[in-house]
């Protein structure tokens, strides 16, 4: 019984500390006056931004093109400077990614990609989605977040005293309780809207521009289905509310006077601007993965599912129980790589296997290993060329082992160089902007100026239809360029 009054008497402590702590911890939000729950200062959140842009730079990395980073840079400063949080050390940056995002770090790291820019079409659109995710961080949407995943945490602690058996699963939990909390809610996400809403004005900005970007990634939305649709879309309202509810607000405003759109300007920035995915990252031909700026090429199996990712390019079978990917290693040499590899705990290494990569020097051997799901076994394969050192994988089960080994050996056995000169010297799609030397219609346009995208594409990217007319000496887009080998060609 005194073990029993103790242990709830350390639960109430805890319960008590919790509360302790919200109510020390409440403070007014910047950027709506209201009281809000934060743990995090302003100084812990400058730094978890500052660290985590680090990672953002490296992963995803920055678009090649300093006019255009200096332009964006300079509408987000502008957009900050009109902000309730001027003196955060913002940056704005555009990221070399195609899929049409934006999004926001704690402490004023504010990104768009470049398949968001090649969809917008004015700077005010622009303005707009910068001012939404300055919303973010202004209203501090990421530290409440952090917060309640920090103070869920202290729940989980107080209950690990009843339970001491979940001792071992805490920091699991809390890390799942972090991934959950962080992502925001929909009111933080219309709080967002108005947020840009009120910043672009305030500068300026034609807010009528603001319905356009969400027709357009409703239109985006819509062309992929069940592909990879833009992230920022995964928690906010939908596009269709969104246009309603800020052309509401929009109404409400004094647009009269001369506002800024700047549509002319905002097109010549991102004329040249690559389109879609870029194959000098690398492509797939069919099954066959080419990276034409490092010469090399990899047949996947049949009907696996691929993916090409800055930091490996891979493929998962149709069951998920196999897995094969390639990625650099950081060491010098081939022989150098494999020790590193089979000195990790839990691999142990097993007999050589075939090593042919075309002719480059390398070696391979079976291995198998200890994970968290059980045992898995594989062939660990490595080779160079060109000053890289390549680390090449195929795994599954152990227990599937015996069905996968000759397709994970013949895929990881087609490493090699490329030598077609066409698969090396293919170019991305790019953004050409064309001023019309007469008025026509969007079809019009497309049969005059072909593109290497389709029309519905061609449509979403100019907020038009095929019917849409644009008077002589308006600015179109269209894209060029992009056209890969065929398998049959190669």
């Amino acid at each position: 019984m005194h073990r029993l009054n103790t242990t709830l008497g350390r639960v109430a402590v805890a319960g008590w500390l919790a509360v302790l702590l919200v109510l020390s911890s409440c403070s007014t939000n910047p950027a709506t006056g209201k009281p809000q729950l934060a743990l995090v200062s302003e100084q812990q959140e400058i730094a978890m931004g500052r660290e985590s842009d680090s990672q953002v730079q490296q992963q995803l990395g920055l678009y090649p093109d300093n006019d255009l980073q200096a332009y964006v840079n300079s509408v987000g400063q502008k957009l900050a400077a009109a902000s309730e949080r001027p003196n955060l050390p913002w940056t704005f940056r555009v990221v070399d990614d195609p899929v049409v995002n934006a999004f926001a770090l704690p402490g004023g790291h504010v990104y768009v990609t470049r398949g968001l820019l090649t969809h917008l079409n004015s700077e005010a659109e622009l303005a707009s989605v910068m001012g939404h995710e300055i919303g973010h961080v202004t209203a501090r949407h990421s530290v409440e977040q952090i917060s309640k995943a920090q103070l869920a945490q202290i729940g989980l602690i107080a209950g690990m005293i009843v339970k001491p058996e979940l001792a071992n699963y805490s920091n699991l939990a809390s890390q799942g309780l972090q991934v959950l909390f962080l992502k925001f809610s929909r009111d933080d996400e219309r709080q967002a809207d108005d947020l840009g809403l009120r910043y672009m004005y305030r500068q300026n900005y034609d807010p009528r521009e603001m319905p356009k970007v969400f027709e357009t990634l409703r239109r985006v939305s819509a062309q992929q289905g069940n592909g990879r649709i833009p992230g920022w879309l995964a928690t906010h309202p939908t596009e269709e509310a969104r246009i309603q509810t800020i052309s509401s607000e929009v109404a409400k405003l004094d647009v009269s006077g001369n506002r800024t759109i700047d549509r002319e300007g905002y097109l010549r920035h991102v004329d040249n601007v690559v389109f879609g995915p870029n194959p000098r990252e690398g492509y797939f031909v069919g099954n066959t993965f080419i990276q034409p700026e490092l010469g090399i090429q990899i047949r996947f199996p049949e009907g696996w599912k691929t993916s090409n990712e800055k930091q490996a390019v891979g493929a998962i079978s149709p069951n998920q129980d196999a897995v094969v990917v390639v990625s650099l290693s950081d060491q010098r040499s081939a022989q150098a790589a494999a020790q590193q590899f089979f000195s990790q705990q839990g691999i142990q290494e097993g007999q050589s296997a075939r090593a042919d990569f075309g002719g480059l020097p390398g070696q391979a051997r079976v291995f198998t290993a200890q994970t968290q799901s059980g045992e898995v076994e594989g062939v660990a394969a490595f080779t160079e060329r060109g000053g890289k050192v390549y680390r090449l994988l195929g795994y599954t089960t152990s227990q599937r082992w015996g069905s996968y080994s000759s397709v994970l050996s013949s895929s990881l056995a087609s490493f090699g160089p490329v030598t077609d000169q066409r698969a090396l010297k293919v170019e991305p799609k790019r953004v050409d902007v064309v001023s019309l030397p007469s008025s026509m219609t969007l079809a019009e346009f497309a049969q005059r100026y072909p593109s290497t995208v389709d029309m519905q594409t061609l449509a979403i990217i100019n907020q038009a239809d095929a019917n849409t007319r644009f008077p002589a000496g308006t600015e179109v887009k269209r894209v060029v360029g992009g056209e890969l080998p065929t398998e049959r060609g190669r």
